[in-house]
């Protein structure tokens, strides 16, 4: 199995218990596909958190005109609570102060309950910007402001 089909396997278990709360074209969408995670992998980065030589996590982002975006995170069940998430935020956090993003944000839906207190314990907070809305699946944006450093030059 390639990368990008490890990838897609941890986005389709890491989401699978929550099937029945999105619509099929909003689920479709989160757990993606094979070509999708590859355009990915050559447009922004991507990382994965490895297990015994498997995926059991991944996250990717994306640079806009307002910040780093974080996208398609997910941890497979069996890993979470073991601070596997926790790892791929502080490593996408420093990916954008490397790159001098000033916010990192995302979007995520009300009934990810263990993703949101975890986004909040690593200083999300929620934002009323859009999408709220994902092909019908109800979505919320959360962001937090990056502090940079004004000794360095440029921070």
């Amino acid at each position: 199995m390639d990368d990008a089909s490890e990838v897609v396997s941890v986005l389709r278990l890491a989401f699978a218990e929550y099937e029945p709360l999105y619509t099929k074209e909003a689920y479709a969408a989160t757990t993606t596909d094979v070509p999708t995670i590859r355009a990915r992998m050559r447009e922004a980065p991507l990382w994965v958190a490895a297990q015994n030589k498997h995926i059991v996590g991944t996250a990717s982002a994306v640079r806009t005109d307002v910040g780093l975006y974080i996208r398609g995170m997910a941890v497979v069940p069996n890993v979470r609570r073991l601070g596997v998430g926790r790892l791929l935020l502080q490593r996408v956090e420093r990916f954008a102060t490397e790159n001098d993003c000033a916010r990192l944000f995302l979007s995520t839906t009300p009934f990810l309950y263990g993703a949101i207190r975890l986004y909040e314990a690593f200083g999300f907070r929620s934002v009323n910007e859009r999408p709220h809305e994902l092909f019908g699946t109800p979505l919320f944006t959360m962001e937090k402001a990056l502090v940079r450093d004004s000794a360095i030059p440029g921070g």
